[in-house]
This record gives C-alpha cells, structure tokens and sequence, in this order.
C-alpha cells in the first residue's frame, strides 16, 4: 500500500475508533439538544439587544443566517415559527429575562466546547466561570455580528436605490451585495467553525492545524443534509407518527447528524496532529525539490 494510503487509512482509523470508543455518539446528542435549546434563547437576547441597537431586523437576518445552510424541508417550518414569534411586540421585557436568555444560549456554546475537548483528547484546564464567561461572550459576539450585519441589509437596498444618482459605478457591486443569501449563510458557518475550533477547546491551534476537519465538516454537511431531505421527501413518515411534534423531531435528528459531523471533523484533526502528517508532508515536497540522496 503506497505511504500516503497507508497514513490517511490510520488517520481515518484512529478518528472513527476515538470517536465511538469516547462516546461520540452520546455527546453528538447532547450537541443536538443544546443547540436546539439554546437557540431560542440566543434570538430572544439577540432581538432585545439588537433592538437597542436599532437592528430592528435582527430576528429575520438571524433566522436567514442560522437556517438559510439547511435544507429548506427542515428549516422551514422552525423559522417560520421562530420569526412569527420574535416579531410580536411586547412591552415591560424583564433585564433579567434577557439576561437569562443569553445565560441558557450559552449552554450551547458548552456543550460544543465539552465534545470539542472530547475530541481534541485534551482536558479542561481553566476554571468554570472562565469557560462560562467566554461562551457568554461567543453569545454576546454572535448577537453583535448579527445585528451589523442586519442593520447592512437595511443600509444596502437604500444604498442601491440612490446609487445611480450619486456613484453609479457602485450600482453593480452594492446590487451584488444585496443578493448575498446562502454565499453570506457559508461564510458565517465557515467562520463559526473556524473559531469554535480555534478558542473553544483547551490548549493551543493554529488555522492549518483545524481546516481539515472544518472543510471536512463542510463537506459532510452537504451531502448529509441533501441526504436528509431526500429521504424525508421520498420514505419518511414524521407527520403520521409524531403529528404536531414532526418539525421538532426532524429538526432535533438533523442536528444529532450535524452534531456527529462536527465532532468527526475534530477528530480527523486530532489524529492528523497525533501522526504528524503535516509535518510528514512538508517533508515529502521538501525531498522532491532536494533530488536524489547522495550515496
């Protein structure tokens, strides 16, 4: 077997063992349901906050952002709920109820940092309230991004509307930017990942060190959710045995598929640094430009 097959077969090995033999799949579970708790949560603190801050839009642009990388069958039905219910005004919203709201959106920020520490083989070495302090601020972060980017895709159409009249050059890019949809919904995941697997696990990682299992989890992203939503379009019966609660429960097994995803993708990580592929690599194309070996 040529070396190169030979290191990506224990690399793809010794992943997979990890991940089943350190319970993967019951932490790919507890991933799925933290993150459906907490993002009720994160869009109540985020539409309070990004109210305040005069994104008024906050809960539509997050909704697009967050669900615009699923298949719209199990998107769908959640958003539109999710939307329906954050739009209604209310009056007297309690402080400590948001604050309670980013408290409990936190949480999923834990349990992606728990699984990651899982996969990454390292164990916490920081104090409680310093992890608890940093999720609150992945929290805080996410909201404020949203809310930039929400009070953008109000400022752009404007843009778009005057730019003939002042700099009609601008017309044809401020229009591109108007269109971004699902490239802009990419480019938040991808740099979700990229941070989550950055500064979320204990110790220490550079960008080359984590891309792989990013871009893996990307990749397997696609085809499980295109997956997904043909087997539920073709063999599923949700609707018949679940009734009202079919939305929650397709969305809740498309997350435990996401929450498998995401920790494999950490795991190939962690074995390409055990084996030291990178650097086994590096070496290899340095021995190419070297020529033969003198005798």
């Amino acid at each position: 077997m040529p070396a190169s097959l030979r290191i990506i077969w224990k690399v793809v090995f010794d992943a997979l063992w990890h991940f089943s033999e350190d319970d993967g799949w019951a932490m790919a579970s507890h991933v799925a349901l933290s993150s459906l708790m907490a993002v009720f949560p994160f869009l109540i603190f985020g539409t309070a906050l990004g109210s305040f801050l005069g994104a008024d839009q906050f809960a539509v642009t997050a909704v697009h952002l967050i669900f615009d990388a699923w298949p719209e069958s199990i998107a769908k039905p959640v958003a539109d709920e999710i939307v329906e219910v954050l739009t209604i005004q209310r009056g007297g919203v309690l402080t400590l109820s948001v604050v309670a709201a980013a408290y409990f959106a936190s949480n999923g920020v834990e349990a992606l940092r728990i699984a990651l520490n899982r996969a990454y083989r390292v164990a916490e070495s920081r104090p409680w309230y310093i992890t608890r302090l940093a999720s609150l601020g992945f929290v805080l972060a996410g909201v404020l991004i949203l809310a930039v980017i929400s009070i953008l895709l109000v400022a752009v159409p404007l843009a778009v509307r005057n730019a003939d009249q002042w700099l009609p050059w601008l017309d044809a890019v401020l229009a591109t930017v108007d269109n971004w949809g699902l490239a802009l919904a990419l480019v938040m995941l991808t740099g979700g990942l990229l941070v989550s697997h950055l500064w979320l696990p204990d110790g220490h990682r550079k960008i080359v060190d984590v891309l792989p299992g990013v871009l893996l989890t990307l990749l397997l992203w696609s085809i499980g959710a295109y997956a997904f939503a043909s087997y539920l379009a073709t063999f599923s019966n949700y609707v018949a045995t679940y009734a009202g609660l079919a939305s929650i429960v397709v969305v809740l097994v498309f997350l435990y598929m996401v929450g498998a995803i995401f920790i494999i993708g950490a795991e190939i990580n962690a074995a390409i640094l055990k084996f030291k592929v990178k650097r086994m690599v590096a070496r290899s194309f340095q021995g190419r430009g070297e020529g033969p070996p003198s005798p």
